[in-house]
């Protein structure tokens, strides 16, 4: 059954096509990478499956609903990665997550979520005081804690360093144990590697390669 299903997706802004008949599918407990260069339309696809962004043809479904027209039900389902943790306050890491627990009808509990990103031993501590790398795992938590069906994570590693890439690689596999399904874009072949079961190169806006990885 596939959780994901992409058919002649474009987005065009103005006479730019930054996606251009994109056809991909990911089955349910797969990680699907879209792996491809800075500007080659990996952000801008997975922010249409996420319904951020409106396509401009193309039909795509995320566990049977459009993106496009969002229910509370369907963003209850997926999770989103998002950077910007730091931008937090005061507030600490249990606070945060706690409270992005109370959004939704059936989260993850709280202290397995912390436990699963590696911040058991920070959840007292404010966001802002931890390192860059211990702040997208808040990120993560806070993507994981509405217990989702679908994880999006759009470049996550981006500017970590060799240990904390791995760290967060190991969030990842524990996640895929689970059998969450989980699309990834990156433009690191080692990750795409390392945690895609398929993927597809995309370069400037076009599908040129899908397979196993």
């Amino acid at each position: 059954m596939s959780a994901i299903e992409v058919t002649g997706l474009h987005k065009t802004y103005g006479n730019h096509e930054a996606v251009s008949g994109l056809n991909f599918s990911v089955e349910a407990g797969e990680t699907f990478v879209l792996l491809g260069p800075n500007g080659a339309g990996k952000s801008t696809t997975i922010e249409i499956l996420e319904g951020l962004r409106v396509r401009s043809k193309g039909d795509v479904s995320v566990l049977g609903h459009d993106p496009q027209s969002p229910t509370r039900e369907f963003k209850s389902r997926i999770g989103i990665v998002q950077q910007g943790a730091g931008d937090l306050g005061r507030l600490s890491v249990l606070e945060i997550v706690k409270h992005f627990a109370s959004l939704y009808p059936n989260p993850r509990p709280v202290d397995e979520v912390i436990a699963a990103v590696g911040l058991e031993g920070k959840s007292g501590q404010p966001v802002k005081k931890l390192s860059g790398g211990q702040q997208h795992r808040v990120d993560v938590a806070l993507g994981l804690i509405g217990n989702p069906e679908v994880l999006f994570l759009d470049e996550p590693t981006t500017g970590f360093d060799p240990e904390v890439r791995r760290a967060f690689w190991d969030v990842i596999r524990g996640l895929q144990a689970e059998g969450m399904t989980i699309m990834l874009t990156t433009h690191y072949l080692d990750e795409a590697e390392q945690l895609g079961h398929r993927g597809g190169v995309i370069v400037a806006g076009k599908l040129v390669d899908i397979g196993k990885i």
